[in-house]
């Protein structure tokens, strides 16, 4: 009797190449999934669907010293988006960096615009060849080109909340990659990459992955020591992106930068302060400018009496 095959099991492949979000058990986040039984008959599972809400999870990060050891925790209390919709919420965040940095200046010449080709190239009769009316065709080499880019914007907008949560949501899926570093700024006297693949082998960090490493400030020091190490990356608060924190496989916070994100991205930051002094600015600006007006207004009127 012959042995019937059996199809393997296929593989559930991760939405992104970053392994944040990869399928796998080693980096699966348990804070962003919620089992339920779709199985379940009861009256609860046939009811309405909850709205959903924006939640926060407290994540503990270990505290190492300069030289490895660990003298503490410190914890990283970020908002996230529901579990059904985090994965679109990173996603449309990094489709929207990805987009806004293209800067669409490729350019071809159609036969409009390609020089010469005025003469007929040769007559239309008694050739044996096929009429052709100049020699700037799409058919020739060097004519223009048949539906080739042009200048374009491929900007799109996203909301600035929107934009907010996907970058929180992405460091709270990374929190089991993280660890966190005391200041070390000062620890190095001078450039030498050596002395600082040592610190990292201290951190337990393999100089082949991907490393980030997000600190409040950059000295020259560090940043002439790392910057030969190509798979690593050493951001600011000012330019921490979607794209370096999923494609980083270890994250190195320092306290200072744990505390920035705490208040930026924590739960108790809330931008109805800005918005209001952006719109008192606002009705100042128009205040001042109905002034403006009635003063000149004002000095019209008296030029025509005198």
């Amino acid at each position: 009797m012959a042995a019937t095959a059996t199809k393997p099991p296929t593989v559930a492949l991760s939405f992104f190449s970053s392994s944040l979000f990869a399928s796998s058990s080693r980096h699966e986040i348990p804070k962003l999934i919620s089992v339920s039984n779709r199985n379940s008959n009861s009256t609860a599972s046939k009811s309405a669907a909850k709205p959903l809400s924006i939640s926060c999870q407290v994540a503990t990060i270990p505290i190492l010293s300069f030289t490895g050891e660990k003298i503490g925790e410190t914890f990283l209390d970020l908002k996230s988006a529901p579990p059904e919709t985090a994965r679109a919420v990173v996603h449309r965040g990094i489709i929207t960096d990805l987009r806004n940095k293209r800067r669409g200046t490729a350019s071809t010449l159609t036969r409009a615009e390609v020089r010469g080709g005025g003469r007929k190239p040769y007559p239309q009769k008694k050739t044996g060849g096929a009429r052709r009316g100049s020699q700037r065709t799409p058919l020739r080499p060097g004519g223009g080109v048949v539906f080739g880019p042009k200048p374009k914007d491929w900007s799109i907008k996203i909301n600035k909340k929107e934009k907010k949560l996907a970058m929180s949501t992405a460091l709270s899926s990374a929190t089991e990659s993280m660890i966190c570093v005391e200041e070390f700024g000062e620890k190095f006297e001078k450039p030498r990459t050596k002395d600082f693949i040592e610190a990292m082998a201290r951190w337990g960090l393999d100089p082949k992955e991907k490393v980030m490493f997000l600190m409040m400030d950059v000295s020259d020091t560090v940043g002439l020591s790392s910057r030969n190490i190509g798979t690593l990356r050493m951001l600011t608060p000012r330019t921490l992106n979607l794209f370096d924190i999923l494609n980083s496989d270890k994250l190195v916070l320092t306290p200072d930068t744990v505390d920035f994100l705490n208040g930026r991205y924590g739960a108790e930051y809330s931008e109805e302060g800005d918005d209001e002094d952006e719109e008192g600015g606002e009705v100042e600006e128009q205040e001042e400018g109905i002034e403006g007006v009635e003063v000149v207004a004002a000095e019209g009127n008296a030029d025509a009496t005198s």
